[in-house]
């Protein structure tokens, strides 16, 4: 995740060479690098560029970095700072790290490590802006119900295709794992249509047997069976000039699929118990989470009905494939709790964006949106901070490694040290994190009140890469 036009960055230090080999060293991590040889200087090219990431060295005879760190976080808060200095020493680790710096690398350091620090510090640095600007965006913008929320490629590519088969009559198949938001296309379809004045009617296929379906959908007549004691209109009469959407469409039955093929042919539909058919026009909007190709290999789903429904298939992503979709639909679920709960939370800590990016979300949106409905029950100051997203990271891995089965002994002590491994990771960050926040995240103070000695409470923090909240 880097800035839309590539990232920009500043390296000062008053060895020419060191300036050189890092210019080097991220020839292929930036659009843009330049040096400073002096901290006046180096402010006086970051008030004329906006840069991503600035790397100073801490001693320096004309300004030091701890003068230049404390005039950027002063006059350029969305600066990211990373200090590197050849005089490392724990107090002056945890000195820069509460003044804001976002890393602290001792000299001498390989290229893999500066490398590998400033593309934490990008992502860092994007996410929290990208978290700026969804909040701020998202005050005073109405919430709708079939809002598609996003820039990645993949959800403009979504919503591209609906705004070209919307306003269309043409059948549409919707696919996409569970959670990924296929009503939520079906409905912007619906929304954006020529029919949007009238009904939209979400069908649920995995809840209802063949038989019931089949009545729902088409109705039936008295005495059809044992329980229809008067006429019932089924839902595509009730639905007449509006859209029907059919979710998971792989669990209908063969029979049913027939009837569905024929009424899209014909527009027309017997009742059950009926000898007369009834005419609507109503517009099909289908979708599933399976396979429907390797149904019909299998001889569960007909081949001709595949091909009736999938006139214009719209393919969903997981939600761990747009990344940088994540934190704008987390900040729009967080203004719907908000609303909802009465609540002003402002946004995410950079210790939660990272959380909520970094986490590969199996559930999709849905499972986002449940996770921010817990964390806005949770939180109880002005941001949400990952002691609100407790079941993320680690918990899911310890989960699926419990469930598996191991088949030889060696394979059994290795899971077994991983469940160990992350455990104690996921206890330490817990224990780090409930220290910081019970002492409003004065390092000093949390440290005392776990009676550890500060150093070890500050390693243990960099290990975690918890990012103390700036003030």
């Amino acid at each position: 995740m880097v800035p839309e036009n590539g990232p920009k960055i500043l390296i000062i230090d008053d060895e020419l060479p060191i300036c050189k080999n890092c210019i080097k060293i991220l020839s292929g991590s930036a659009t843009e690098i330049d040096y400073a040889l002096n901290g006046y200087d180096a402010l006086k090219l970051i008030e004329q560029n906006p840069y991503h990431i600035v790397i100073t060295d801490l001693k320096m005879s004309r300004m030091g970095g701890m003068e230049v760190l404390s005039r950027i976080k002063r006059d350029f808060p969305d600066i990211t700072v990373i200090v590197i200095t050849g005089f490392a020493s724990v107090s002056s680790a945890v000195e820069v790290m509460k003044m804001g710096a976002y890393d602290y690398l001792p000299k001498p350091f390989t290229p893999h490590e500066l490398r590998a620090v400033v593309t934490q510090a990008l992502n860092h640095h994007q996410a929290r802006i990208q978290n700026q600007q969804m909040m701020s965006r998202q005050k005073g913008v109405p919430v709708l119900s079939h809002q598609l929320i996003g820039s990645s490629p993949q959800i403009k590519k979504v919503i591209s295709m609906i705004k070209k088969v919307a306003h269309t009559e043409s059948t549409v198949l919707i696919r996409g794992e569970s959670g990924t938001g296929k009503e939520l296309v079906a409905r912007a379809l619906h929304a954006n249509s020529n029919r949007n004045d009238n009904v939209f009617f979400a069908v649920d296929c995995g809840t209802l047997t063949g038989n019931l379906l089949e009545s729902e959908l088409f109705g039936y007549r008295k005495g059809a069976f044992t329980d229809a004691h008067k006429d019932k209109d089924g839902i595509f009469q009730i639905a007449n000039h509006g859209t029907v959407f059919l979710d998971e469409i792989s669990n209908i039955s063969i029979e049913v699929q027939g009837k569905l093929l024929r009424f899209l042919d014909s527009r027309e539909f017997k009742p059950v118990g009926d000898t007369a058919y009834r005419k609507v026009d109503i517009r099909l909007i289908f979708a599933t989470n399976k396979d429907l190709k390797q149904m019909i290999k299998e001889g569960t789903f007909r081949n001709d009905f595949y091909y009736r429904i999938a006139v214009y298939p719209i393919d969903i992503p997981p939600l761990k494939k747009r990344e940088s979709d994540i934190l704008p639909i987390a900040s729009h679920f967080l203004k719907l709790f908000n609303q909802s709960m009465g609540k002003s939370i402002s946004g995410f800590d950079s210790n939660a964006v990272n959380r909520l990016t970094a986490y590969d979300w199996p559930g999709n949106v849905r499972q986002l949106r449940n996770t921010i409905e817990r964390a806005v029950i949770l939180c109880d100051t002005d941001q949400i901070s990952v002691i609100d997203l407790p079941h993320l990271s680690d918990i899911g891995d310890i989960e699926k490694l419990i469930d598996h089965v191991p088949e030889t002994n060696a394979e059994l002590k290795k899971i077994k040290q991983e469940i160990r491994q992350k455990s104690v990771h996921k206890i330490e960050e817990n224990f780090i994190l409930n220290a910081l926040k019970k002492n409003n995240w004065n390092i000093t103070r949390a440290a005392r009140a776990t009676g550890m000695q500060r150093t070890n409470f500050q390693n243990m923090i960099k290990k975690h890469s918890i990012q103390i909240p700036e003030k």
